[in-house]
This record gives structure tokens, sequence and C-alpha cells, in this order.
């Protein structure tokens, strides 16, 4: 039975087709905190406040789509602002002495990065945590048979028994070429994916094109395709690294050096980096933090695909 496998290329796929359910186009809303939301075409919901924005798929009947929204509405309006009052303390890098967090979205984050090795901070898990606390609100009603919460590419989900759902993985957001196809079903302990890389919203230390990852929730993804992205890494005279704050002002990663353009390398320097990546992977897999990981590097891919697909 297919799991959470990587697959060949088979075309452009949509995470959940429309099965005939369709919400008219409402107006934008603005609340009164600057949160905005819109019912989209297509069983679909539009949330916006500041950095974060988010692409919502409820597969089910009108009034449970509806419902749902009504949820993840509620809920979405203060999170900008729950994040930003202990934001001092998510940029701060995780050790075993790190403080306790009181917002529900900081725990995740916070969970997401306790115990791992390597510099990280809180925030490499905001994405992901965000939409996994979307997800987990809208699931409190019934009737849902898929959902999705896209925070940017960082994508949490829920299955239930007998549905599945795919996802497209493209490589370059500058030529955005199908690279590879994601399938997974209800048995899979999959529900969250993740990508990274130096090309990628967020800054990296490695030198990865992209790193997508899938874990058991989308916060854990966001975590492990950090790590993993920072560790596609060589050293090559060409490439060049700035301080993070020189790039990104309120960076947390502050006077790091990140990857600012990677040019043409030779082969061997790309196996390289791939296989340090993969090291990394490997072992945020054998200590369960991740279940798959797909790593490309100027057209050059590794996978580590999870164990059930292996048996």
């Amino acid at each position: 039975m297919q799991s959470s496998t990587v697959q060949p290329p088979a075309g452009m796929v949509m995470p959940f087709p429309n099965d005939g359910v369709s919400v008219p186009q409402s107006n934008l809303k603005k609340t009164g905190n600057g949160a905005v939301h819109r019912i989209l075409s297509g069983n679909r919901l539009h949330l916006q406040h500041g950095p974060i924005d988010l692409i919502i798929v409820v597969d089910g009947p009108e009034q449970v789509q509806n419902e749902a929204f009504d949820r993840a509405i509620h809920r979405f309006d203060p999170i900008l602002e729950e994040l930003v009052t202990e934001l001092p303390i998510l940029k701060t890098p995780w050790n075993p002495s790190f403080p306790n967090v009181k917002g529900r979205v900081a725990k995740r984050m916070l969970e997401a990065v306790q115990g791992l090795d390597g510099f990280i901070t809180p925030m490499a898990a905001v994405a992901g945590a965000v939409a996994d606390e979307i997800r987990d609100v809208m699931l409190e009603v019934p009737g849902i048979r898929r959902l999705m919460v896209n925070n940017g590419g960082d994508i949490s989900f829920d299955l239930t028994p007998g549905t599945e759902c795919r996802f497209g993985v493209f490589e370059l957001k500058e030529a955005p070429e199908l690279s590879t196809t994601v399938g997974i079903d209800d048995s899979s302990p999959v529900r969250g994916v993740a990508t990274s890389g130096w090309r990628g919203r967020s800054q990296s230390l490695g030198i990865a094109d992209s790193v997508t990852v899938l874990a058991r929730s989308a916060a854990q993804a966001d975590a492990s395709a950090t790590l993993v992205a920072n560790a596609v890494n060589v050293d090559h005279p060409d490439i060049v690294r700035v301080p993070a704050s020189q790039l990104v002002d309120d960076s947390d990663l502050e006077l790091m050096p990140v990857t600012a353009h990677v040019p043409k390398i030779p082969k061997h320097y790309i196996d390289r980096a791939l296989e340090n990546g993969s090291a990394m992977a490997r072992n945020l897999q054998q200590a369960g933090r991740l279940e798959a990981a797909y790593l490309s590097l100027q057209h050059q891919t590794r996978v580590i695909n999870s164990p059930e697909s292996r048996s």
C-alpha cells in the first residue's frame, strides 16, 4: 500500500481536487487588527496578516466547510499578535535551558526544535506551526473528509480513511517545472510537508536549491527542512555568504553567514553537499523527526524515502 513515497514526475497535480463543491467568492474582509480573509471559489479560504499568508482547502459538505472556515478565521485573527508578544524569546537559539513560552503556536514551535542538534531557533518552525494550529482548530468540526492548510508552501493536512493527496515538488521558483510528486494516503503518519533552501523566502546556511521534508506535523517538517537545507553545504570560493542581518534586519540568525549566491559548481562539489544533507536527513529520520526527504542542488537530487515505502 502506498504511504509516503517520492515518485517520478507525473504532470501537474493539485493537492485536493474540487470534488464538485464550490463556495462562491466573496469580497475581501478586514478585521480591526489588520487580518484579512476571503472565501475563494473551489472550497478555499484565504487568510493573510503581515507575513502570514494561508490558503485553506476543505473537502466536505458546504455546511461543514463554512463552519470550519469560521473557526479558522476566529483563531487566525490574533495569531500574529500572539507571536509578536514572544518574538524575542522565539528568536533565541534552542538550548536545554530554553525558557517556557505561553502561546499555543509558540509552544508548537518550541516542541518542533526541542532536542535538535545544531543551531536552530523556534522561528525555524513558525510557518508550519501556524498551519498546524489552524488545521487542528478546523478538525474540531465533524464531517471533514480532507483538509489542507498551505502557509507559503509549508503544508499541514489531514486525511480520513480511504482518502489520499498528492503534492507537486518544484526545485526552482524561477523555473517552476514539476520535479517530482509526493503521494500520501491515510495510512501514512505524514501530516506535514515543508520546503527550505537558500532560494526560498527564509535564509539558509546551506546551498540547497530546495529541500522538501515529509513529517508527522508541518512544524516538525519545517524545522527538519531547515536543518537538512543547512547541511546541504560545501566550501567553494565562489559561493557568496553574507551576515544574515545584512539581508534581513531582524533575522534570528543575526551575524551568521547565510548564502546569498551559488554559482554553477563542479559535480563533485554538488555530490559532496548532497551527501552531507542526506546524512543529516537520515539522522533526523532515525530520531523520528522526519519520514522522508527530497534534496535538490543544481538539478542533482537525493531521496530519503520513508521506512514503510522501503518495506
